[in-house]
């Protein structure tokens, strides 16, 4: 038997069964469902609750004190370092990592649209391309926000989140990654396990995708170098063209400032997310 700590939302029970189906031990897992900081304050920013690491810090803790033997993330919510005594043992094939608007398409927006997301980072690419927007906040779980989605023009959502859940909503809009930068790692899964059990690490191993753990890396270095979380107007995606890694990333001056955009390639993604992230804190700065 494994434990797996989670979230217990739908979306995180589903992710956690999806991982137990790549293990072949369907029945073998256990969820251990976690409340987390940023469950118990759906109402409020995540800004204002202390960024992504909400989502995550009681998972983890489970893990560590060993009430679980693993935890199941989306990769978008882990912040950039992982806590002592924990490794990020699994990064499964990722999904879709592109945003959607829901309810009206981006080219249908009326002047002046009310467009409900909780993103920094989807705000301010929003802005640049629509700079009438004007934006309400919105949290809360998937069926939560798509039963919202009638108070504004639109709402902002990851597609992957979608995809998992089945939903299907009648007016869709998927923003291509040229158009809307995702999160780090966003329709990524990671899976997390003690430093110091083999056994578990082991059984991770076998469903690790190495070019979807290769790209995750290189984003996760770039947030490492921003010194960030997902309260920073920041987003960066990688992928592999060739044998090469390509990434595009972004970073506002602030909440309501100019975005920043930079691209590259190279070999090693960690230097590149840490390099694309040197010249938009330099570009920033000026």
């Amino acid at each position: 038997m494994l434990r797996a700590a989670t979230r217990g939302s739908a979306l995180a029970q589903w992710q956690t069964a999806h991982i137990a189906e790549l293990l072949g031990r369907a029945a073998d897992v256990q969820p251990v469902l976690v409340t987390t900081s940023g469950d118990r304050m759906a109402e409020q920013p995540i800004s204002a609750i202390g960024g992504k690491g909400v989502f995550v810090k009681e998972v983890q803790a489970a893990v560590l004190d060993g009430r679980a033997d693993l935890a199941v993330h989306s990769a978008k919510d882990l912040p950039a370092a992982t806590p002592e005594g924990l490794v990020l043992a699994a990064v499964p094939t990722r999904a879709d990592p592109r945003d959607v608007l829901v309810g009206c398409r981006l080219s249908d927006l009326p002047q002046g649209a009310l467009v409900a997301t909780g993103s920094a980072r989807r705000r301010v690419q929003l802005r640049e391309l629509r700079p009438d927007v004007r934006f309400a906040e919105l949290r809360g779980n998937i069926g939560t926000r798509l039963a919202k989605a009638a108070d504004f023009d639109a709402v902002v959502m990851a597609k992957a989140a979608l995809d998992r859940l089945g939903e299907d909503p009648p007016v869709i809009d998927v923003l291509g990654c040229e158009v809307m930068v995702p999160q780090v790692g966003q329709g990524a899964l990671a899976v997390e396990c003690r430093e110091d059990d083999q056994r578990v690490r082991s059984l991770l191993a076998a469903i690790q995708d190495l070019l979807s753990r290769r790209v995750v890396d290189a984003e996760r270095a770039f947030l490492a170098t921003l010194g960030g979380d997902c309260t920073l107007p920041a987003g960066a995606h990688a992928h592999i063209q060739g044998d090469t890694l390509v990434m595009r990333a972004v970073l506002a001056d602030g909440p309501s400032g100019r975005c920043h955009a930079v691209a590259g390639d190279g070999d090693d993604g960690e230097a590149l997310g840490q390099d694309l992230a040197r010249q938009l804190l330099q570009a920033v700065a000026r």
